[in-house]
């Protein structure tokens, strides 16, 4: 089982639109064959000298069975208008890979 995160960087004041258009989404990804989970996370406000605030993030949290089955996620049509839907709102998108050490 492969781990993505993604943090998907918006403009200040949009994260609450993309979320809800990430909100949308969820139902049609979990329904995908290899996703073990897809979850959407937002920095907890907390002033810690140590914790570094992502205010404009949003953070996905998801699980696949393959590379394989996490691509063709990424192409299908469902993802592609939901890609055109949000695209004005963001800035960047960094997306980790990983695996069981």
């Amino acid at each position: 089982m492969l781990t993505v995160i993604a943090e998907i960087c918006v403009k200040p004041g949009r994260r609450d639109d993309v979320v809800a258009a990430i909100a949308e989404l969820t139902p049609l990804v979990l329904k995908e064959e290899g996703c073990g989970s897809y979850q959407t996370l937002v920095d907890h406000q907390a002033q810690l000298p140590w914790k570094k605030n992502s205010p404009d993030s949003i953070f996905m949290l998801e699980h696949w069975e393959s590379l394989r089955l996490l691509e063709q996620h990424l192409q299908q049509p469902h993802m592609e208008t939901h890609r055109a839907r949000i695209k004005d709102d963001v800035v960047d998108v960094k997306i980790q890979v990983l695996e069981p050490a």
